[in-house]
């Protein structure tokens, strides 16, 4: 009875440690399937790039055709480089005229214009440096009226002072903006003259093809009743797109833009070969002509196209997926790992395009972002760095 009593005590304990061992993990070889610590994130490092605002706009294949070169001045024609029924290329010297006033006239009314732009960003710039000081006195003498340390009269002045600031602030921009859109219709007028007109006054091919007719000879003068050449242009296929006119100024010929044919899943990039100087008198837009570089396989005439124009580009900054990026009561924010824990950031962000922002405060260069799965952190959580490879 005795010897019963002893191998049912070990059987019970046997089961017990067998109860505990699987309870704490264990495995058959004594290992522990334990899940390490943390939330699991992808991190992506911090570098700096260059980024340029897209804007994107749809437009259609058309196929080029006869143009006439036009110059919108009286001016005598000093050198003839070609004659009817000559092969041109695009950019190629037609004639050269003497149009040195007016080149001179233009290049004067562009650093007017570029200096009214500065002088009006200045003065903005200090604006805003006074009213958030005025604003920061007003705050602040509220602060110590309600601890009994300022008066109700302090705060009325300070006010007063920050409401004058406002005022004087409209006023005085409202002036330097008036005469910046005086500047820029004379630039725009004298760019009109100067179109298919080179910074020499040679009158440039704005398209390859051949001289159907000619009304430039050395001496004689040529002037906006008559194009001073008519060209046949190449077989070949060009995008038209119609833009606002916020965006015409972004813009010049020869700036290079990303196009998309969907129907033919194909993106390459193209460039702006014409912007018109006047508007559309319908739809108010300004017609913008994009040339191919290069033979795409299937593209005909007619088919849709997107066309992004990069504008307002910024380099060597701080650039971070868009969709690293949270945001919280207008406040945007990321999250960044560091010795395995998550520390919020919260940052300002300036250009966005393609997928990318950039980021003017809060990062640095070789910062830890998390890409992948910064919805679920708070500051202080623990993290593991796991690989998107799956």
């Amino acid at each position: 009875m005795k010897q019963n009593q002893i191998l049912a005590a070990v059987l019970a304990a046997a089961a017990v440690l067998s109860l505990t061992a699987c309870q704490s993990g264990g495995t058959e070889d004594g290992s522990q399937n334990s899940t390490p610590a943390g939330v699991a994130v992808q991190v992506q490092e911090v570098k700096s790039d260059t980024i340029s605002t897209e804007n994107k706009v749809s437009g259609r294949v058309v196929t080029d055709g006869q143009e006439s070169v036009f110059v919108a001045a009286q001016a005598q024609c000093t050198a003839v480089y070609v004659e009817v029924g000559d092969a041109v290329t695009a950019g190629q010297r037609l004639c050269t005229l003497d149009m040195a006033s007016t080149l001179s006239s233009y290049s004067a009314a562009n650093i007017s214009y570029q200096s009214a732009v500065q002088s009006y960003e200045d003065q903005a710039a200090i604006f805003d440096k006074q009213l958030a000081l005025a604003e920061k006195n007003v705050n602040d003498l509220k602060a110590l009226f309600e601890i009994g340390a300022a008066s109700q009269l302090e705060i009325d002045q300070a006010e007063l002072s920050l409401q004058t600031a406002q005022a004087q602030r409209s006023s005085t921009l409202s002036q330097l903006e008036a005469g910046m859109q005086s500047y820029k219709s004379n630039v725009e007028q004298l760019q009109g003259v100067l179109e298919n007109v080179d910074s020499r006054g040679n009158v440039i091919a704005p398209i390859s093809g051949t001289i159907l007719s000619l009304n430039a000879a050395e001496g004689s003068y040529v002037g906006p009743t008559a194009p001073v050449a008519v060209i046949d242009g190449v077989d070949r296929l060009e995008i038209a797109v119609s833009i606002s006119e916020a965006l015409v100024p972004k813009l010049a010929v020869g700036d290079e833009v990303d196009v998309a044919i969907s129907a033919l899943n194909a993106n390459f990039v193209g460039t702006i070969k014409q912007i018109e100087r006047a508007a559309n008198m319908q739809t108010k837009l300004y017609n913008v002509t994009i040339s191919i570089p290069e033979e795409v396989d299937g593209l005909l005439s007619g088919m849709f196209a997107d066309v992004s124009f990069r504008t307002d580009t910024s380099s060597d900054t701080i650039v971070i997926p868009t969709e690293a990026i949270l945001t919280s009561n207008d406040i945007q924010y990321v999250f960044v790992a560091e010795n395995g824990v998550a520390r919020y950031a919260e940052i300002r962000t300036g250009l966005t395009g393609s997928g990318i922002t950039e980021v003017t405060s809060g990062l640095n260069s070789g910062d830890q972002l998390v890409v992948v799965g910064q919805a679920y952190l708070s500051d202080g959580d623990a993290v593991r760095i796991v690989s998107g490879e799956g």
